[in-house]
């Protein structure tokens, strides 16, 4: 081994050793996402660095992924617009440097991965391993396992290393999917192996206690099982996709009984399981400040300035796309609303070739679109995993362009060669 190291020429040496540096920082960016209890989070300050760093060093924005680029920074140009008809700015620089800091950490990964695919896998590894780390905080801390747990918890539901349960259970929903997706497709051998992080994962979506994420998870489980139906031709798979998505469902259902045996969850599942809380339909309620909020986005067109209308109604406005029309204005709310549109439908496009990188494109896409349906009754402006899944289903779309160009230009030159034969 050590001979033909001394054959490769140093650049050589250099360009993989610089490669793998390069790898084992992204990894580590997202190990961090799991982990953010304080703002600034370490995720933050740590990619922040990394991007700089990147920038200055040879970040390629390819032409696909600028539509991506051009309508984020749009939407924080409205931000920042919305906030001079703040009287008072408090801590809203604050808020739309954190924006401005996610929509590029969007188009970093899009653009990494565009470049080197190969980073696709292992970013999902370090995802569901930061996935099983905070769901074990969270679970020890609503059992109470050891002194001091009970600081990964909040309003007695798991929360793990995050401020609120219904952003750790949302987290959860894509390293879930992928392993989903090992287990309908890999060796039987594999299937142990997967699973225990699968369970560990499932049950911090399930003492989350987060309406928004047990759907997110069901709808994303339930889109992958169709798409992977429609993509075979193969009976045998079709058939075992059938065959275990059905026993998948009997050992939920069991493993549910059995959970809901234990003490305090019973309660604490049959108040959360319910579709309507005291808090969405009271008078100035979740349901009530949505058209409160809809007449005076007609008033203000330029928004009212991010964060201002839960200090004036008492709460915020819990759907992204009122929060886009009170903190970005009408300029954010049309950038943000074109640019869900372009993912939803470019990503579809694409969703079912046989690409290397496309069983991470359709994890990422059926997880995306969950995190959007959720966006309608929960305030999902600042969700980091969002912005991730974000770059990467448009890596995917800028791979694909890549892949199309590449053919194209193939095709004169195959012609050529077989024209002088004639």
């Amino acid at each position: 081994m050590s001979a033909i190291a001394h054959e490769l020429p140093p650049q050589a040496i250099n360009a993989k050793l610089i490669s793998l540096i390069a790898s084992a920082a992204i990894g580590v960016g997202i190990l961090l996402s799991g982990f953010v209890i304080s703002e600034p989070a370490p995720y933050e300050i740590y990619m922040a660095g990394l991007i700089a760093v990147w920038a200055l060093f040879g970040l390629r924005i390819s032409r696909a992924i600028l539509p991506l680029l051009v309508l984020l920074v749009a939407m924080n140009i409205g931000g920042m617009i919305a906030m001079t008809q703040m009287a008072d700015l408090a801590n809203t620089p604050l808020y739309l440097a954190v924006s401005l800091f996610l929509a590029l950490s969007a188009v970093f990964f899009a653009s990494v991965t565009s470049v080197q695919p190969s980073l696709y896998r292992l970013i999902f590894i370090a995802y569901v391993v930061s996935a099983v780390a905070t769901s074990l905080l969270g679970i020890a801390g609503y059992f109470h396992a050891f002194p001091g747990a009970e600081m990964f918890t909040k309003y007695d539901r798991a929360a793990g290393a995050f401020q609120d349960p219904n952003v750790f259970g949302p987290f959860l929903v894509l390293p879930g999917t992928y392993l989903l997706y090992l287990l309908l497709t890999g060796p039987v051998s594999r299937m142990p192996l997967l699973a225990v992080p699968l369970l560990i994962i499932t049950a911090g979506i399930f003492f989350s206690f987060s309406r928004g994420a047990w759907g997110m998870f069901a709808v994303s489980a339930v889109l992958l099982t169709a798409c992977l139906f429609l993509q075979s031709a193969s009976g045998r798979f079709r058939l075992r996709v059938v065959v275990m998505t059905i026993a998948a469902v009997a050992l939920l259902v069991i493993a549910f009984l059995i959970i809901l045996q234990l003490p305090g969850v019973s309660d604490m599942f049959t108040q959360r399981a319910q579709l309507e809380q005291s808090y969405d339909s009271a008078r100035l309620g979740r349901f009530a400040r949505y058209t409160i909020g809809f007449q005076l986005a007609m008033e203000h067109p330029l928004g009212i300035g991010p964060l201002v209308f839960g200090t004036i109604y008492g709460e915020d406005t819990h759907d992204i796309w009122l929060k886009a029309l009170m903190d970005y204005g009408w300029l954010g709310f049309v950038s943000f609303l074109t640019l869900t549109l372009w993912t939803i439908g470019a990503g579809f496009r694409i969703l079912l070739r046989d690409r290397p990188w496309q069983p991470y494109l359709l994890c990422a896409y059926v997880a995306y679109l969950g995190n959007i349906g959720l966006g309608t009754f929960i305030d999902i402006d600042h969700w980091r995993h969002l912005y991730l899944l974000l770059g990467l289903v448009w890596g995917a779309i800028a791979l694909e362009y890549r892949h199309q160009r590449e053919l194209r230009l193939a095709r004169p030159a195959s012609a050529l060669a077989i024209s002088p034969a004639r």
